[in-house]
């Protein structure tokens, strides 16, 4: 009998050792499957620069490739909880494999990666499927994914079952796998491998691979609460370092003061070329900028964004606020700003009386813009749907000279003091690595072709940029109102520069500039780009505003206080009770108006078989619309444009014109007579 029980321990227990081999085995095929999968999404991600560079990246940087693979494996694991794991295996790779694959899609497209942001509801999701995949793309994704579906359902229904499931084992070895998981992306971001703070998106996703990057811009959102936060913290933070000493509500004031003009020109990866150290220029490409620098105030010019980014350095400026506070790669026009207002230079500057107006010469949902602005208090916004005359660089990006008589239309025009906000586009990327100028203003000198071709179109673009801020520093000269303009660039180009290669050695750094006609005193600096607003505020005598005032009287203390209580203070604003403001919301959307001037309908003409709209202020991007459907037009002047499909004659009468975005089909505004 004895003998006999021995016997059975003893089958157990090959059992269990037998159990305990198939549990490796099975893990050891789950993992190299994540390695699969990990290498797929970073293909993809890289697949404009070649299908190998997955490859290259895989053998690169092998300790970052292990680590994505690590968190798609822990996910993986899971599987071990169920009967059916096969079905769950392949529900978990779908979800991988569409990231990796609509991320490959989106950049081929556009500079920055996929994120949550791109996808906060279905219109987005949808949106974003039409503005970055042509309909053969959409159909052949849907496919796949009915597909895969399919395949999934009948795992589920037909697939093997695993019997006998250890939960205690199963959980125990989930919780190992996810706490080194975790444990190893504490020691990498300790040692410098990974970062928290992702200035570049594109560069962050390349540097710290897809997974991680994805899951955290999609974990870490917002500003974190302060420690020990409370109503007693903000009225600390207002009685020592606020001129009023307590909570600030901006209310209207018409006052007497002699406030000038506050103009404001975001000029697209504006930096002095001459730090470049690894090239040689024939000459100065950007004279009159330099020009500028030495005879008013100027510095170095701090950003939160390397090579992309434009949004975050414009929410800096405009706010006070540090993008740092929010999660890695967080753009706030993208998340918070969409549905909430915030205190900013327009919303100080309106309540001293100024018309507040902003201009792009991008398209109008480009980074929210048409929904945010009017949260930051502006009245109008002119984006390229409502501006005419516009001219493109060999890139398909609208020159800067047409914002001078968009900036001059205003300040000629209105009667008020004018906050205009400007921000420029002629300078994006990408940089073409062949010959483009037959005749370049500016000739570079480099150790290869591709870098030469590169820069010289970087640099001659710049040369264009600089024509058009001096045009515009002209023509403020001779208008007869006090004007303060801000000058700045918002980020390096995007031309994969090293930090050996930038003469400022920090690639978070351009260069500003303060014009006036008003003989203010020089005062050269180097500021941050959520310090500036305050400073200029400061040199014409505004002192309003919690952020502004704050930065105003808090230059005693140290910088460790200083952004303590910035965060505070900016969480309390945005996710806080307001404390600031007395526990109460105080600012309210403006009705934004899209564009100056007025769109006019004069006229239905028919001639012959086709129909033609007169009236005034017509673009490029007007299209005349039936019923919300936008309809074939051609664009003939901006007092007339032409239907070019046929329409029931009764339904013309009902004809529109409406502003379109012409890469999404999406009606701006229309105009109905």
């Amino acid at each position: 009998m004895r003998e006999f029980k021995k016997l059975k321990i003893f089958k157990n227990e090959i059992k269990r050792f037998e159990a305990s081999d198939d549990y490796f085995k099975y893990l050891s095929k789950i993992a190299i499957f994540a390695l699969v999968i990990n290498l797929f999404i970073e293909t993809f991600a890289r697949q404009a620069r070649g299908v190998e560079q997955g490859f290259v990246y895989m053998f690169t940087s092998p300790v970052i490739f292990l680590y994505n693979a690590l968190i798609i494996f822990a996910t993986l694991s899971l599987v071990l909880l169920i009967h059916r794991r096969n079905f769950l295996l392949t529900f978990i790779t779908i979800i991988w494999v569409g990231l990796g694959a609509i991320n490959g899609v989106i950049l081929l497209k556009r500079m920055t990666p996929f994120t949550l942001y791109d996808m906060q509801n279905l219109q987005d999701g949808f949106s974003i499927m039409e503005s970055y995949m042509s309909r053969s793309q959409i159909g052949l994704l849907i496919a796949a994914i009915v597909i895969m579906l399919v395949v999934a359902v009948l795992l589920f229904v037909r697939g093997s079952v695993w019997e006998n499931i250890n939960y205690k084992h199963a959980i125990a070895v989930i919780s190992v796998i996810i706490g080194i998981t975790a444990g190893a992306t504490l020691l990498l971001i300790r040692v410098g491998v990974l970062s928290t703070f992702f200035g570049n998106l594109n560069y962050a996703y390349n540097d710290y691979g897809v997974p991680y990057c994805f899951i955290n811009t999609s974990l870490n959102k917002g500003i974190t609460k302060p420690l020990g936060y409370s109503e007693e913290m903000i009225d600390d933070i207002l009685n020592e370092y606020s001129e009023s000493g307590k909570a600030q509500i901006l209310k209207y004031e018409d006052t007497d003061e002699d406030y000038p003009n506050v103009i404001i020109v975001q000029l697209e990866s504006f930096v002095d070329p001459s730090l470049f150290n690894h090239i040689e220029l024939s000459n100065n490409p950007i004279p009159t900028f330099t020009a500028l620098t030495e005879e008013y105030s100027s510095g170095d010019f701090i950003v939160p964004a390397c090579g992309a980014g434009t949004a975050n350095t414009e929410f800096e400026v405009l706010t006070g606020i540090s993008t740092k506070f929010f999660g890695p790669g967080e753009y706030p026009y993208k998340g918070k700003l969409r549905t909430e207002t915030l205190e900013s230079m327009a919303y100080v500057l309106k309540s001293q009386g100024y018309g507040t107006h902003a201009l792009h010469n991008h398209r109008a949902v480009f980074y929210n813009r048409n929904e945010v602005y009017g949260n930051l208090g502006f009245d109008t916004f002119t984006p390229i749907e409502h501006m005419n005359g516009i001219t493109k660089t060999p890139n398909n990006w609208a020159k800067d000279k047409v914002l001078t008589k968009e900036i001059m239309d205003i300040v000629e025009v209105t009667e008020d003091k004018d906050f205009i906000f400007t921000v420029s586009v002629e300078g994006h990327g990408s940089y073409p690595s062949e010959q483009v100028f037959e005749k370049p203003y500016t000739t570079v000198t480099a150790d290869d072709e591709y870098t030469k071709w590169r820069y010289e179109y970087y640099v001659n673009e710049m040369h264009e940029m600089d024509l058009f801020v001096d045009k515009l520093v002209k023509e403020l000269e001779n208008n007869e109102e006090d004007t303060v303009l801000l000058l700045y660039g918002d980020h390096i180009p995007a031309l994969d520069i090293l930090e050996e290669q930038y003469g400022n050695g920090d690639l978070y750094k351009t260069q500003y500039v303060i014009w006036d006609n008003m003989g203010l005193k020089e005062d050269d600096k180097d500021l941050y780009a959520y310090e500036i607003a305050a400073e200029m505020f400061d040199s014409i005598g505004i002192n309003k505003g919690v952020i502004f005032n704050y930065q105003q009287n808090s230059s005693e203390h140290s910088e460790l206080e200083f952004e303590t209580n910035l965060k505070a203070l900016g969480y309390d604003m945005l996710y806080g009770n307001g404390y600031c403001y007395g526990g109460i919301r105080p600012y309210e959307p403006t009705d934004i108006k899209l564009g100056t001037k007025e769109i006019k309908i004069n006229e239905v003409s028919k001639i012959g078989n086709k129909y033609y709209i007169k009236g005034e202020n017509f673009t490029e991007h007007s299209s005349i619309t039936l019923d919300g459907k936008v309809l074939k037009t051609i664009y003939l002047s901006p007092t007339l444009i032409g239907l070019e499909q046929n329409v029931d004659p009764k339904d013309a009468k009902n004809m529109k014109v409406s502003q379109i975005d012409t890469k999404s089909l999406e009606i701006l505004t229309t105009c109905e007579d």
